[in-house]
């Protein structure tokens, strides 16, 4: 009996589901941006999907993420249960402030979405087509002033590729740097801009409320859905997407890095996550393992041969 009695506890045991990790987020960013947006919409999924127990978002801005980079690298070595959110404009961001903790200090584990930049200029604006504000920019590139995310980043690189597909040194633009999209938004519609760039879901709401004018889009082809042209329909050869990261603490074990992964991919594909990508604009660029290194890898590359043609670089 006795033996009977502990092999059906056993039996009991091993049938019971691991522990859900509990995970905090770095949102190396201030409130209201892209990073930030990321991480608080992965906090939803992993709990909602019951794939961590509790999910906490730290936001520790400045220097386009670089900031939080090396405070993460430094505080969580080892550490399973710590994610960062990064992406396009955290490479350019270490680039151009040539930081000292880059992203071989932490562990990559997948791209996870990706997402095109808008121009825009306030509803009140005169400016009401990209090929007035073209113009305005030739005619005085210092006068012609852009609200975006950090130094380096995307949006800057779009305003850098603009200008030079326009004919203008990008040197000569009056790029204002902002440490977070909602800092930079309040710019935008308060006028203290001509001209704002970000990512497109950031805009999204206000375009539709009618305080923002949407000039154009960084994408290929016209997005569905989306009452904007190309910058190549307007006559400049920009294609630009943003996008977003996620990686886990330096120095883990082969072991904690798939269970992290595992974790991640849970959540990619889960209706939680897709929904959100729906209701967000933002396109699944899922990409892990090996494949995501070597895209890193290059994306890295080709962001300093960009940032050094646009002068951000040397």
């Amino acid at each position: 009996m006795k033996k009977l009695m502990l092999a059906t506890i056993l039996a009991g045991a091993v049938a019971l589901p691991a522990l859900a990790a509990d995970y905090t987020i770095i949102a190396p960013a201030n409130p209201g941006g892209g990073w930030d947006q990321t991480a608080r919409t992965m906090q939803a999924v992993l709990q909602d999907e019951k794939i961590s127990s509790s999910v906490q978002v730290q936001n520790v801005p400045g220097a386009g993420g670089t900031i939080g980079l090396a405070q993460f690298a430094s505080q969580n070595a080892g550490n399973a249960n710590a994610l960062i959110v990064g992406g396009y404009v955290m490479v350019g961001a270490i680039l151009t402030n040539n930081a000292p903790v880059g992203l071989d200090a932490v562990t990559p584990i997948a791209r996870l979405t990706g997402e095109y930049e808008a121009i825009v200029v306030p509803a009140a604006s005169p400016i009401q087509t990209i090929e007035e504000l073209v113009e305005a920019l030739k005619a005085d590139p210092g006068a012609v002033s852009w609200a975006g995310g950090s130094a380096g980043g995307t949006d800057h690189i779009a305003v850098g590729l603009l200008a030079k597909a326009a004919g203008v040194d990008p040197t000569k633009i009056n790029y204002i740097a902002y440490s977070g999209g909602g800092e930079a938004l309040a710019a935008i519609l308060g006028n203290q801009v001509t001209a704002g760039v970000s990512s497109l879901g950031e805009f999204v709401s206000q375009v539709e409320s009618g305080t923002l004018r949407l000039l154009a889009v960084s994408s290929a082809e016209r997005i569905e859905g989306v009452d904007a042209p190309t910058l190549k329909e307007a006559g400049l050869d920009v294609v630009l997407q943003n996008w977003r990261m996620v990686a886990a603490a330096p120095g883990l074990s082969d072991e904690q890095k798939a269970a992290v992964s595992a974790d991640i991919e849970a959540m990619v594909k889960s209706a939680s996550w897709q929904e959100q990508l729906a209701t967000k604009g933002w396109a699944d660029t899922y990409l892990a393992g090996p494949e995501f290194d070597a895209q890193l890898a290059a994306d890295i590359s080709a962001t300093e041969a960009v940032l050094k043609d646009i002068g951000l670089v040397k």
